[in-house]
């Protein structure tokens, strides 16, 4: 259900100057609702409702199915349809796959840049949770392909700019402080040589970054951290490369934060160094998979920025493939390109799809089509570049290896095998540097990975012979640096068989090896006196690694335990008693807030489902019933005296339209209704099993989106998309009379809210502010104050039980708290940041210690406003599948409750404690070994529940 219908700008382009002129047409009929206009035209609300919208261009056929319920000239708006199109197609022309694709929405293989920021959806959860991090050493896994490096460049990156930090993006490479030091030395204008000399001691870094840094905070940004484990090969570059991160984040007087990003499975690499295991668990950030909303970002958005739509049927088939697979992305994003480069007009098509290969198999079409088009010579280049292109893993999954042109030689066709890769997208080049685009291509394409599987053993001596050779050359060409014994008998046997695999410096090497291969072993004495003092120090080495391995032990348990409390949460509405136990084991294993919010979320007290969309809910002032209001247009009564077992008691069927807002009078007696049609109902509920509508209250030209009762029980305030507020008399319902009428609003209002002293209406709606006004007579409203702060639409407004505090929801993803203890001079108290998307509602306690939020994200939130200028938590439960509308408590606080787009009320208990002390009580059916197995890997079988 949107939340609303925008006003459209006219800023010149045909699409939003036909979208405005539809809404014309609809005025000029009377503003029929757009459910009206659906059982007329045969097409839903929704459907015609986007037609308008201005965002594409609707279908021919809905277009005319929309002028013809509003009696327009059908042949006139073709014509113009017509027109729009061919404009469009003209910046979405069809493209063949070999084309091409500069200025597509989608990225391929390759990551998303800070200058691919606009183009960048779905991960804006992700986003925020890093960048709201406090901790100044944050590390972010994920597994190949969950899409890191774009977090960190496209979201993370433009948002810490945003906020006037300055961000220094750089990865290890084979000498990762060199490559630091290259970067700082541009920064301060000297030499490299310069800046790496500072680097003799721990607080080297530190030093550096506090003369880049102008008084703002300086963020190091680390992406594919792995390198320095796969790539550096100098343990002690390693060790101090490290600690100098943590130095510098860690220091007390510092303004450096450090964000590294890694794969997942360099988690244990990780933790056997110190520096980076004290940070974690809490400087720890997992990218997990998508999910299906944000999948559905990542995959229309792109394309919306460029006027263009994907089939409905090809995002569901997309979605339903990709869906919970942890490594998907680059995969997407490449077959998201290939059928960009398919597309018809302003369309991308399931034929394109099927075209480029599908989800998974375009990928390994576009590498085969090259290689095919290849000679024979330049396949057996190919093979040998791409061997060299990959660093192969001990325990963990190969990587990308970036490497200069210079050391594969330059043998003839080299040149035409590194462009047909490149122009492919297959291969990534950066003046004389060259890389695989992604390490999904290392998985997706079978004839990679079977060269890899094949070579392996030869792989790994061909690798270490050239950092052998690079080692060779930095120093000198020094002979000390040679190959000698059975290393230099076992590469030269090797080399015989693979000549043309060798660089010619690689050749060098080889001969000045043999040349200085010399007889004796005067190192022998040396080595035994070695071997005693390694034998003395290893007793004391075996206590420090054996605490290091629980440590590391303890920290792997604590990320599963986190992945696992997420999976637990997505599982609850399909498998409930499987994921509350897989929550509770997770958050026995590694007790945190992140365990406790997943543990939480799968324990509803009770879960109310409904046919349709829950767009309201509202508690009676004794907590015993509950109204909710849906998209079907009823309203509906529950008794909720035992939240465990809510009982439906009546249904209200007087409105024809959607049910946006519900309310019940402080005497309880009376409930007011509200929403698509218009009218405000109210009805008489003193007898709960048999309401009846007593008034309907008219005078709004749109939808009304709010409704509230003076806390007297003597007024009633509406709002909505007319940009009015009324107050009606409502003393005696059945003889209700219009006291006022408050216009002159720039925008749509979506709430109205009385303070608890009834003196202050406060006002929400879609221009940023919310105005306050003084209604001790209602039939003469002063304005007191407008409050301005969010960036973008105010969805709701709460007033704290004292009346001294005001909370907003926005759609710039943050809830605000402001001072209102004067109502004529609000003050800003608090932003409450972590939403990943508009936040729709907030909700007092009746104690006004907590603050509920939720939204757009499909959580709720629970913070600890006890003192509103020092904001806590939050506590986050995530049980809902789609946006959540509405949150309200208890009046004795005990209980919260959610109602959302998924068609279901949720109430939940807030006492952690006892929720938790019995989260098995409902479960009969216990967890299996195979099931244990499959999400605790290596721990031993221990059922939480006996059942």
């Amino acid at each position: 259900m949107p939340r609303g219908e925008r006003e459209l700008v006219r800023d010149g382009s045909s699409l939003v100057d036909f979208a405005a002129d539809l809404r014309l047409l609809r005025t000029k009929a009377g503003t029929p609702s757009y459910r009206a206009m659906g059982g007329a035209a045969h097409y839903s609300a929704t459907t015609l409702s986007d037609a308008a919208s201005g965002r594409k261009l609707p279908s021919l056929a809905v277009a005319l199915a929309f002028v013809r319920v509003c009696d327009g000239d059908e042949a006139e708006w073709e014509q113009r349809w017509h027109a729009i199109a061919a404009e469009l197609n003209e910046n979405c022309a069809m493209t063949s796959a070999a084309e091409d694709v500069s200025g597509a929405p989608y990225v391929g293989l390759r990551a998303f840049g800070p200058d691919d920021a606009h183009l960048f959806f779905g991960r804006e959860r992700l986003v925020a949770e890093i960048v709201g991090k406090p901790q100044r050493l944050v590390l972010l896994f994920g597994a190949s392909g969950s899409g890191k490096s774009s977090v960190l460049r496209a979201g993370v990156i433009p948002s810490l700019n945003a906020e006037g930090k300055t961000t220094l993006l750089f990865t290890p490479g084979p000498h990762p402080i060199e490559r630091c030091s290259v970067l700082l030395a541009s920064k301060l204008g000297v030499t490299a040589g310069a800046v790496m000399d500072e680097w003799r001691d721990d607080r080297g870094l530190h030093r550096l970054v506090s003369q880049v840094s102008t008084g703002e905070e300086i963020v190091l940004v680390v992406d594919q951290f792995e390198e320095v484990f796969t790539l550096c090969d100098d343990e002690d570059e390693r060790a101090r490369f490290i600690t100098a991160l943590a130095v510098a984040a860690n220091a007390p007087d510092g303004r450096c934060r450090v964000l590294l990003g890694l794969r997942s499975d360099f988690f244990a690499h990780c933790s056997a160094h110190p520096a980076l295991l004290d940070a974690l668990p809490d400087g720890q950030v997992v990218a997990g998979p998508m999910n299906a909303e944000e999948l559905r970002r990542v995959i229309v958005a792109p394309a919306g920025q460029m006027n263009c739509v994907v089939e409905g049927p090809l995002v569901a088939d997309l979605i339903t493939q990709a869906h919970g697979r942890p490594g998907v992305l680059p995969l997407l994003s490449h077959v998201l390109l290939e059928v960009w480069a398919r597309r018809s007009g302003t369309r991308l098509s399931v034929t394109g799809f099927q075209q480029a290969g599908g989800l998974d198999g375009a990928l390994s079409r576009t590498a085969e089509d090259v290689f095919s088009g290849l000679d024979e010579a330049q396949r057996k280049l190919a093979r040998t570049l791409f061997g060299r292109l990959v660093a192969l893993g001990q325990g963990t999954e190969d990587t990308k290896r970036r490497l200069d042109v210079g050391e594969l030689g330059d043998a003839p066709g080299l040149a035409a095998v590194l462009e047909a890769f490149t122009a492919a997208r297959l291969l990534a080049r950066d003046g004389n540097g060259v890389e695989i685009a992604h390490e999904a291509l290392i998985r997706a394409w079978p004839r990679l990975h079977g060269w890899l599987h094949e070579d392996r053993e030869s792989l790994r001596l061909h690798r270490r012979l050239t950092v052998a050779t690079d080692a060779w050359e930095s120093e000198g060409k020094d002979s000390s640096a040679l190959y000698r014994g059975t290393r230099l008998a076992m590469t030269v046997e090797w080399a015989a068989g693979n000549d043309d695999a060798l660089a010619p410096r690689e050749r060098s090497f080889l001969e000045a090896s043999r040349s200085a291969e010399i007889a004796g072993s005067r190192r022998l004495r040396r080595l035994v006196v070695l071997l005693s003092v390694v034998s003395l120090l290893a007793v004391t080495s075996t206590f420090v690694a054996a605490s290091a391995q629980r440590r590391a032990a303890d920290q792997r348990n604590a990320v599963r335990a986190q992945v696992v409390a997420g999976e637990a949460a997505a599982l609850y509405p399909s498998n409930p008693q499987l994921a509350v136990q897989l929550a509770l084991a997770a958050h026995r294993l590694a007790p945190s807030g992140h365990t406790r919010d997943g543990l939480l979320s799968t324990l509803p007290l009770s879960v109310v489902r409904q046919d349709d969309e829950i767009l309201a809910v509202a508690l009676s002032p004794d907590g015993q019933t509950m109204a909710t209001g849906s998209d079907d247009s009823t309203a509906r009564l529950w008794n909720v005296t035992d939240p465990r077992k809510p009982l439906e008691i009546a249904t209200l069927s007087g409105h024809t339209e959607p049910i946006y807002t519900v309310a019940f009078s402080p005497d309880g007696g009376t409930l007011a209704t509200a929403g698509f049609d218009r009218g405000v109902q109210l009805w008489n509920i003193t007898d709960l099993r048999n309401p009846v509508q007593i008034a309907v209250l008219t005078g709004h030209t749109e939808n009304v989106h709010a409704v509230e009762f003076s806390p007297d029980g003597r007024t009633l305030a509406s709002a909505g998309w007319d940009r009015a507020v009324r107050l009606w008399d409502v003393t005696n319902p059945r003889q209700h009379t219009e006291a006022a009428v408050i216009d002159g609003f720039a925008g749509v209002l979506y709430d109205v809210r009385f303070s608890p002293d009834g003196r202050t209406l406060a006002v929400a709606g879609d221009k940023s502010a919310i105005r306050l006004f003084d209604v001790m007579d209602p039939r003469r409203p002063v304005t007191l104050s407008t409050i301005e702060g969010h960036d973008g639409a105010v969805y709701e407004a709460a007033f704290s039980p004292d009346g001294h505090v005001l909370a907003s929801a926005g759609d710039d993803l943050t809830a605000q708290l402001w001072d209102v203890s004067d109502p004529r001079r609000p003050t800003a108290l608090a932003t409450l940041n972590g939403h990943g998307d508009n936040v729709y509602t907030v909700a007092f306690s009746r104690d006004g210690h907590t603050l509920a939020t939720a939204g757009d994200d499909r959580t709720a939130r629970l913070w600890n406003v006890t003192d509103p200028r020092r904001v806590t938590g939050p506590v986050i439960l995530s049980g809902h599948t789609d946006a959540v509308e509405v949150v309200v408590f208890s009046p004795d606080g005990r209980t919260v409750i959610s109602g959302g787009w998924d068609n279901t009320v949720r109430l939940l208990d807030t006492d952690a404690e006892r929720t938790v002390a019995h989260a098995c009580d409902t479960v009969t059916t216990v967890i299996t070994e195979a099931e244990w197995d499959r999400y605790f890997p290596g721990l031993r079988y221990q059922p939480p529940c006996a059942g």
